[in-house]
């Protein structure tokens, strides 16, 4: 190519210069701080819009091991994120009731045993408990996170790659509105400018659409090129401006309302997310270092927002810090994530409950992806079409696993659950759950968020039992077989013996009393 068509070509190209997001929180703070990490040093001006006034509810959030990523591509020192967030490790979820009542389950982070060639291990825990096998145990056995959540330890990956502790995962509790305003702190110190006030007024160019400039209460303009709409349900910018319409997912997942308060803490910290499933939807508690985050996920038309207050303060564990709040939420996403020059993150994409604390994850994915598609001022249809597609099956795989944990279930003491146990469900679960019971088979997409060991540990976990199992076990001897997971589980309980308590390791390395 001769250097006068390079020329030309450059000439035509013409690179976003101004990025405006409107709202903070955790979306909002996270998009900029990710941003400026990115295009740092080259002249791109990122300007936040966010009110003071529009308060926020001080929780605890929950969150996925990609947690840890994000935190490291913008260099973040883990130990002082959770000083300034009062966090704590997460090893994983603790399901109470969800099978049936009385029962519990972890679904942890990690590997159960280690894979034989084409064979997923839980396939030889399977061969051996359907003969009855005395002395292997429950498939947790052989994942470190069960087993050093069990005993409330911890300690961070470590050693030779093969070695049982370099195996395990973990995730952060985290104090949202710390966190939100920790990447605040860290942006601006990076050239994000920060406007305050509310808009009253977004202007569009009137022969094509795109959103031209933002108007605050106060009379000023803030104009840019690309938009990136944080606002929450609100979705100002691309529902309220843009027109994007909202698919609603309230037929499979009926929850529609949260009532949220945060108490004391108790003794032991635990080193895992507690879910637990209650009349009418299920409760979460989140242990951060200095009180539990705790909440009351459920459907109205079964329970009013007074009796679910009230049945969220009498769970308590320790002494209340304020009265509960409720908030009111409908399952579901956008039609389209990315319209013109706008690019909805976090709830104004969508939202799906918070009972696989993927909610971080969601915005984590959404910049991501942005940043993989970067437009220019031309906004290719072909990058934006992507984004939509790819933004979209990751909100449906997801809202796939979640209908899971209300349909396999043997409950019938109250309404909601026999409306659940009852109720249909997409295609694409029901192949997945019948494809589980013939074999104990989990074909995910190399995509998927929730893996093969995730499957598995929902489905045996709410008591989905396989028919049989992968024939291809038999090719191994039975001995043989004994002999792995034998060995498999005492490498666990070994290693687990010798890490710190959970409250130690914080106290150590990351107290926020420090």
């Amino acid at each position: 190519m001769s250097g006068e068509s390079v020329g030309a070509m450059e000439s035509r190209r013409c690179p976003i210069k101004k990025i405006v997001i409107l709202g903070g929180g955790t979306a909002g703070w996270m998009t900029a701080a990710a941003l400026c990490r990115v295009i740092e040093h080259s002249g791109v001006s990122v300007t936040l819009v966010e009110s003071e006034k529009i308060g926020t509810v001080r929780v605890g959030e929950a969150t996925i091991p990609s947690i840890r990523t994000f935190n490291a591509l913008l260099g973040i020192d883990e130990n002082e994120l959770l000083r300034q967030t009062e966090g704590t490790f997460k090893l994983g979820i603790e399901f109470v009731d969800w099978g049936h009542l009385g029962d519990r389950y972890l679904h942890p982070f990690g590997e159960y045993g280690a894979d034989i060639q084409a064979l997923k291990f839980h396939q030889l825990w399977l061969k051996l408990h359907q003969v009855g096998d005395p002395d292997i145990g429950g498939l947790g056995a052989y994942n470190i996170c069960v087993a050093a959540a069990k005993l409330n330890r911890f300690a961070r990956p470590y050693g030779p790659p093969n070695s049982i502790l370099a195996s395990l995962k973990y995730a952060l509790h985290l104090d949202a509105g710390l966190y939100a305003r920790y990447l605040r702190q860290y942006a601006r110190a990076r050239g994000v400018q920060r406007a305050e006030g509310r808009v009253v007024e977004v202007r569009v160019h009137p022969h094509n659409g795109f959103i031209r400039s933002l108007k605050l209460q106060d009379g000023l303009t803030i104009d840019g090129e690309l938009f990136i709409d944080c606002s929450g349900f609100e979705c100002i910018l691309l529902g309220r401006t843009l027109g994007v319409g909202f698919e609603n997912w309230n037929n499979w997942l009926p929850c529609d309302r949260a009532v949220v308060q945060a108490c004391d803490g108790t003794e032991p910290l635990l080193c895992h997310t507690r879910a637990t499933a209650d009349q009418a939807g299920w409760r979460w508690r989140i242990p951060l270092q200095n009180r539990i985050g705790n909440g009351y996920v459920y459907c109205s038309e079964f329970l009013s927002d007074e009796e679910a207050a009230k049945r969220l303060t009498s769970t308590l564990d320790g002494a209340p810090h304020a009265a509960p709040s409720v908030l009111r939420f409908t399952a579901g996403c956008r039609n389209r994530f990315w319209d013109r020059n706008c690019i909805a993150i976090g709830l104004a994409a969508g939202f799906l409950e918070p009972l696989e604390s993927t909610s971080i994850h969601f915005i984590q994915m959404g910049i991501a992806t942005l940043m993989s598609l970067f437009p220019d001022q031309e906004f290719s249809p072909v990058e934006r079409d992507i984004y939509n597609r790819l933004t979209r099956q990751a909100y449906i795989k997801t809202r796939d696993f979640l209908i899971l944990h209300y349909k396999a279930t043997d409950r019938e003491d109250t309404q909601f659950w026999r409306r659940c146990r009852s109720q249909s469900i997409p295609n694409t679960l029901q192949e997945k759950i019948e494809l589980f019971r013939m074999r104990g088979r989990v074909l995910p997409d190399l995509d998927d968020l929730f893996t093969t060991n995730s499957w598995v540990a929902v489905l045996l976990g709410q008591g989905v039992e396989p028919m049989d199992y992968d024939p291809l076990v038999d090719t191994l001897p039975i001995e043989y077989v004994r002999s792995l997971l034998r060995h498999a589980r005492e490498a666990v309980k070994c290693t687990v013996r010798e890490m710190a308590t959970h409250q130690h390791f914080v106290d150590v390395n990351c107290s926020a009393r420090k």
